[in-house]
């Protein structure tokens, strides 16, 4: 609950008069006012002359929450049900205020946030049910110190008003000296100013949204329309799935991300929110690393137009079209310092030809710059797998909404729209009992449409994708003008407006645009007139196209002389009408391998007749047949249309399933994904385990856990009591992919007794208490496994909350812990008891990890988020660590041999830090076991340093021109050498290395020379055929 957000739904009138009963009627020297007064004297609480006892003041905490909880509605969900948690921790937060030593006018100068810290900090930290009541309680604290604050100040005897505004002053000069001390030492006076004006800009351009079925004019505030959506980060083949995360979790401690989302899915929106919170410094506890970053939005759209070259960093603000002029330099220098946050935003929006050329531009400014910030959004199918991951990019993909965001943006979306919230509930009602809308409500924009549908047809919505956006069409284009009582000079009906929209959305996707001029767009118009005399009639071209942007809703001018669609959903929906019913099916089918096209085939196919449906797939399969290159492509798009296609030809639905079918057993993950995209038609093609080789039983399992619902779960029982442990073990971690009851019926009892199940969402808690199964957990808060008593079962826990270790005594069995949390006290003797093997923490600088060397049977310790000078003195010498591994910007090997007992290292991410006393440091070392990133190793080549004791190395992703011979040089001794994603590479230098006995490839791509190794065994993991990897850019 973010505290600004509860802050305005809770007013003054509520909950100032509750708060100001906590203060004396007539405090100790009132009438001094040359001095402050110490909260003790003000406090009705405290001193000999109580007015108020503990139990009236848990009373008044009582009262405010109970206001809290009434203001927010049906959104409270099960918030009230902690209620009597939530009374008593605010009460113990109130009370804490005799505690804390100060005085009124120091209190003011914490301002409420402060305040509100220095509170919880005195009360302690109490145990909450789970992470929503804890974010709740610290905004419950704030809004009460707002009014607290705002009671002192008002106070007539508080100190002249010169002081506390100069109490304030000082403050703000502490805060811009700090941040000035974070930034580089020759930044200067005109450099810092122009700096805090265009942080300014940034928080007023991108802090205001436009939202679907709102007014044209009506703009959403960020704070209040941001929804938190969750991540789900794309792992390595054969690496167990993660579970999703909140957005400010996932990418916290990332330096370089690629995120990927369905149109609609709110990738621009976290851009926005990204841009807004940097510029305003206002981060939380997590991503504390873009703090001091400023960020750049870069929308690809804009940069690439009128077909220019893609900017220097010089030209940043111009190509946005920023008013404001920097200093000369002023860009290079941000960046040079390691302070620019660049937000590319959408990819997918380029024409395919140029985005080999977008991806050297990024990687000149990462060459250049190397510790710029970098986002970079774009759609699924527009970018390849691993496009940028030998660049240290971390690849997420945007989750569909869960049930609880659905409610979330529903209840926000018509408070917002001025609407009541009983229309809200009846909207939730149906979309929960009709599946039809439970399914297409995955995104914010279909939300949208779905909540402004439901409000304008008074409850009614149309079954099926195709007749909710042509329903919404029409609310848009002629509903809202009659309901407003809007008159104009220009009156189209929506047929006409729908007409004239395709025509103009058909010329974008043709000429594979993003934006149309004016000019061109009103030379569509004019085309289109002959054959419609009332739009003749009815004005010019030029003002039927100013009608169209000003009141379809649909069209929007994002620069002086340029249209585009605001939603390119509806621009593909209309473009692959147009292109229906200008019979262009061969012209559909000719482009139906590019991405720009994809959603439009897929529309195409649902607006198309029988015929047109039948003669549409016929082409795609026929095509697929005819071009090598694209046939996989096309025939798994057709498979993907069969679901749009309710009424079709049974011979051609055949056609399409046999192809599909010849793309079967699926051989690596990144083919299943590929594969489940077709839905779930998939599910009876997909074969048993009958017959598959291992690598192939574990794709046909992640198949069927992307693809979700009963039919795969049956699917999927039929793998468990395979002998291969890996299949196993992917089994145990589908659990949240379906019904956690049906899972837990299904595929429980049919696991082996001695395997563990992922466990990361609370409906999976109940069915596990009644089991001896142990588990691994991901979850916000272990206190929901104590309370449940199975925390006595759980081996390995990963948790993104301020963790209590004394609470963890009672996991007895646990050998591995995952700590994400900045606020987390890092006292690791807490837990010398248990038999922990293997701990990962992700930290900022200013934490230091306390105990490590207590943990006796401690073998595997994993740093992240480090971003110090000396990362290793983190790790108390003595640790009996086996196995370190660094999760981002590993540098500063010199401690090494502080840690007798290691012998592994893995190295990921950039390594821009690396000099040659590091590789030297690790020469000296007794590690003999290499694990590093492709920028690692380039380092380790680069300085010529030889590594005696390497015998095992892992690399991912050498590039073709990655030198093997000097590598054969660089570790003499090496006996076993994976290679991950190795590309245009000749084996045959390796023969330098005599002691080498195998040689594993994973995914290898134009390899040759393996059979000039005598001598040596090489492997090969399957290679994938299709899927986002098989366009090789």
């Amino acid at each position: 609950m973010d505290p600004m957000y509860l802050g305005g739904r809770v007013a003054a009138a509520a909950v100032g008069p509750v708060v100001r009963k906590l203060f004396r009627s007539q405090p100790a020297g009132a009438g001094l006012v040359d001095r402050p007064v110490r909260l003790d004297a003000l406090l009705a609480f405290r001193g000999e002359k109580r007015e108020l006892s503990g139990k009236d003041v848990h009373r008044l905490a009582g009262e405010i929450v109970d206001r809290a909880l009434r203001s927010m509605g049906p959104e409270a969900g099960e918030l009230a049900d902690h209620r009597e948690f939530l009374r008593s921790a605010l009460a113990d937060r109130l009370l804490a205020f005799g505690a804390l030593g100060m005085n009124d006018v120091h209190a003011v100068a914490l301002g409420a946030d402060g305040l509100a810290r220095a509170l919880a900090k005195a009360a302690g930290a109490g145990p909450a049910p789970d992470s929503e009541a804890a974010e709740f309680l610290d905004s419950l604290t704030r809004l009460a110190c707002v009014h607290i604050i705002d009671f002192f100040t008002r106070r007539s005897t508080f100190i002249a008003r010169t002081l506390v505004e100069q109490t304030r002053q000082n403050q703000e000069i502490a805060d811009r000296l700090k941040a000035l001390a974070e930034r580089a030492p020759g930044q200067t006076a005109t450099d810092t100013e122009f700096e805090d004006r265009y942080r300014r800009y940034v928080a007023g351009r991108h802090g205001q949204l436009t939202i679907f079925g709102l007014e044209l004019d009506t703009q959403w505030p960020l704070d209040d329309a941001y929804l938190h959506l969750e991540l789900t980060r794309t792992v390595e083949e054969r690496e167990v799935p993660r579970p999703p995360e909140r957005a400010e979790r996932a990418l916290d401690g990332l330096r370089r991300v690629l995120l990927r989302g369905v149109a609609g899915s709110g990738k621009t929106t976290l851009v926005q929110w990204l841009a807004v919170t940097a510029a305003e410094r206002q981060f939380g506890a997590h991503l504390g690393h873009f703090v001091v970053r400023v960020p750049f939005v870069l929308p690809m759209r804009t940069l690439t137009r009128s077909g220019q070259q893609l900017p220097t960093p010089a030209d940043f603000l111009s190509a946005v079209g920023c008013p404001h002029s920097p200093p000369a330099g002023w860009c290079e220098r941000v960046l040079a310092d390691g302070r620019g946050l660049l937000l590319v935003d959408g990819l997918d929006e380029i024409p395919e030809e140029r985005r080999p050329a977008a991806r050297e531009w990024l990687r000149e400014l990462m060459r250049e710059f190397p510790l710029t910030a970098l986002v970079v959004t774009s759609r699924p199918s527009a970018v390849g797998a691993g496009w940028l991951h030998t660049d240290g990019f971390a690849d997420f993909s945007l989750t569909p909404m869960s049930q609880q965001d659905v409610a979330t943006f529903v209840h926000r979306w018509h408070r917002a729209a001025g609407a009541g919230q009983e229309a809200a509930g009846a909207l939730l009602t149906a979309v929960r009992s009709r599946q039809d809308l439970a399914l297409l409500a995955t995104n914010p924009l279909m939300c949208a449409v779905m909540c402004a549908l439901h409000r304008s047809s008074h409850g009614y919505l149309p079954r099926g994708r195709t007749a909710l956006y042509e329903a919404a069409l029409r609310m848009l284009l002629e509903r809202r003008d009659r309901q407003r009582g809007v008159e104009t000079g220009i009156a189209l009906d929506a047929q006409t407006q729908t007409l004239l929209l395709q025509k103009i959305a058909y010329w974008l996707i043709r000429n594979g645009h993003s934006e149309i001029e004016q000019d061109d767009a009103e030379d569509v118009i004019e085309k289109a007139m002959p054959l419609m005399p009332h739009v003749a009639a009815a004005g010019t071209p030029q003002t039927v196209c100013r009608y169209l942007v000003e009141r379809s809703g649909l069209l929007r001018e994002p620069a002086e002389g340029l249209v585009d669609f605001v939603h390119r959903t509806f621009q593909d929906y209309l473009a692959a009408r147009e292109a229906i019913e200008a019979r262009d099916i061969p012209l559909i089918v000719r482009n139906a391998h590019r991405d720009q096209w994809e959603d439009v085939v897929r529309m195409a196919v649902a607006h198309g007749r029988p015929q047109e449906r039948a003669r549409l797939l016929k082409g795609l399969v026929k095509r697929g047949d005819d071009v090598k290159r694209h046939r996989i492509r096309l025939h798994l798009l057709a498979a993907a249309c069969l679901e749009h296609a309710p009424e079709l030809d049974p011979a051609v639905r055949e056609q399409v399933t046999a192809r599909t079918a010849a793309l079967l057993p699926p051989r690596t993950t990144t083919e299943a994904s590929a594969l489940a995209r077709a839905g779930q038609v998939l599910v009876e093609l997909l074969p048993g385990p009958e017959d598959l080789a291992d690598h192939e039983a574990l794709a046909v399992i992640h198949a069927l856990r992307e693809l979700g619902g009963p039919a795969a779960l049956t699917r999927l029982a039929a793998f468990c009591g395979h002998p291969d442990d890996r299949v196993e073990a992917w089994l145990t971690t589908a659990w949240s992919h379906f019904d956690a009851a049906a899972y837990a019926e299904t595929i429980l009892p049919a696991l082996r007794p001695s395997s563990g199940v992922l466990l990361n969402s609370a409906a999976q808690i109940p069915h596990l208490a009644a089991s001896p199964r142990s588990y691994s957990a991901v979850i916000g808060d272990p206190r929901k496994l104590l309370d449940a008593g199975i925390a006595d079962k759980c081996e390995a826990l990963t948790c993104f909350e301020d963790v209590d270790f004394s609470l963890l005594h009672s996991f007895s069995q646990l050998r591995e812990m995952t700590v994400h949390s900045p606020g987390a006290r890092l006292d690791l003797t807490l837990l010398a008891d248990l038999p922990l093997t293997s701990v990962s923490i992700y930290f900022p600088p200013q934490h230091v990890p306390r105990g490590l060397q207590r943990l006796a049977h401690i073998e595997e310790v994993v740093l992240g988020g480090v971003g110090r000078e000396h990362p290793l003195t983190l790790i108390p010498p003595g640790t009996p660590m086996t196995w370190l591994v660094w999760q981002d910007d590993p540098h500063d090997f010199s401690g090494l041999a502080e840690w007798p007992r290691l012998r592994t290292l893995t190295l990921r991410g950039p390594a821009p830090k690396l000099h040659a006393a590091d590789w030297q440091a690790l020469a000296a070392s007794e590690i003999n076991r290499l694990y590093v990133s492709v920028h690692s190793a380039a380092s380790l080549l680069a300085h010529g340093t030889v590594l005696p004791n390497v015998t095992r190395l892992s690399l991912a992703e050498p590039p073709r021109d990655f030198d093997l011979v000097r590598l054969a040089e660089a570790v003499p001794h090496l006996e076993e050498l994976t290679l991950h994603r190795i590309t245009g590479q000749n084996l045959r230098p390796l023969r330098r290395l005599p002691r080498l006995r195998t040689v594993q490839l994973w995914e290898p791509h134009d390899v040759t020379g393996a059979d000039d190794l005598p001598g040596v065994a090489v492997s090969t993991e399957p290679t994938s055929r299709y899927g986002y990897s098989e366009r090789h850019w």
